[in-house]
């Protein structure tokens, strides 16, 4: 592999869309879903369980992946705020200054706050607490798993991938 080659290959990121969601609750429906429908129509976009392979460490590679990423999809749902990992993930995507799309998952922005267990330093529930704020003051799309249309959901998720990528290349 020559030197240019071999460069290129680690300069460019990951991905340009990282889907920040609870697997459990979203990784076989929405999650899923939208990563397939992006990958489909060219967009790289880094969903763990389909970029990540047995013996990658997560802190590395999903890290990586947001700091390379332009657009941060975060799908909130009923389970997401028991995870630390989608915690961090959406504090680090706040952080990072990345464009957000919130789905809300049969959960409204009201609902979204840090489950206070002792098992988070203060330091680490400051950070949570500021990214759930900026989450809720963010538009988003709201989607109801029982009475909603999950292709509508999914156009919708994709064409709003599509417009803040466009809008992130044209701020570079």
């Amino acid at each position: 592999m020559s030197m240019q080659r071999f460069s290129r290959k680690i300069l460019q990121p990951t991905c340009e869309v990282f889907i920040n969601h609870k697997g459990i609750d979203t990784k076989r429906n929405i999650a899923g879903l939208l990563h397939k429908d992006l990958t489909s129509i060219g967009i790289k976009s880094f969903l763990d369980s389909k970029n990540m392979k047995p013996g990658d460490k997560l802190p590395d590679h999903i890290d990586k992946a947001i700091h390379g990423c332009k657009v941060g999809v975060t799908i909130f749902s009923p389970r997401y705020f028991d995870s630390y990992y989608c915690l961090h993930e959406l504090a680090l995507i706040m952080e990072t200054k990345k464009r957000v799309i919130p789905i809300f998952f049969d959960v409204t922005p009201s609902q979204l706050m840090v489950k206070v267990d002792g098992t988070c330093s203060q330091k680490q529930l400051r950070r949570f607490k500021l990214a759930i704020e900026e989450a809720k003051n963010t538009v988003g799309l709201t989607f109801d798993s029982v009475n909603g249309d999950w292709s509508e959901l999914l156009n919708d998720a994709t064409e709003a991938v599509i417009m803040n990528l466009m809008e992130a290349e044209n701020e570079q």
